[in-house]
């Protein structure tokens, strides 16, 4: 999973209203509800049906450090799915979405201006055609560089060319991502 994408997962998880399980057995009981079988939940989080199945029955109260990361991702990721699908609806129809970033920027300009990539704070708020285009593409599978490309396009059409007030030949480009955030 990239930057982009864990941001965007991220901003999905602020949005719940209750917290997901925190024990094993809640965990388990949760994925089991969600994947149907143990051994589907074995495929997901890496290790045999049985397991699942002493986790369930709280045979085994703990699990190894690198199976509970597992588990507890795949509980976030499907919780309150209706809850994040309507934000996210939201968010590419009406409200958009904000973008904080620390990253080098790459520029494409007419002769006698710099093209020097320098890195920059930025908090901009993206309109919801972006948002519309971001989830998308992530929903699509896109790559990382896919969904630089399409918040650098956001980012160059409100930041840096101001609604095509300036720099009308500027083209823009995400090269490097010290830290991005997405809220919607």
């Amino acid at each position: 999973m990239g930057e982009i994408e864990e941001a965007i997962e991220r901003a999905d998880r602020e949005a719940f209203t209750r917290q997901p399980p925190k024990t094993l057995k809640g965990q388990i009981r949760y994925l089991l509800r969600q994947l149907g079988s143990a051994k589907a939940v074995a495929r997901e989080i890496g290790v045999t049906a049985d397991s699942v199945n002493r986790y369930r029955r709280g045979a085994r109260k703990h699990a190894r450090a690198d199976v509970a990361a597992k588990i507890d991702d795949a509980v976030r990721r499907r919780w309150q799915p209706r809850l994040r699908g309507g934000r996210r609806r939201q968010a590419a129809a009406a409200t958009g979405i904000t973008i904080e970033t620390r990253a080098r920027f790459g520029y494409t300009a007419p002769a006698g201006s710099t093209d020097d990539g320098r890195f920059r704070r930025l908090t901009v708020h993206l309109p919801a055609e972006y948002a519309q285009a971001l989830f998308n593409a992530r929903d699509q599978g896109a790559t990382e560089d896919q969904l630089r490309a399409i918040v650098a396009q956001g980012l160059q059409e409100v930041y840096f060319k101001d609604g095509g007030s300036r720099a009308g030949n500027l083209e823009v480009s995400l090269t490097n991502i010290d830290y991005l955030d997405v809220a919607f």
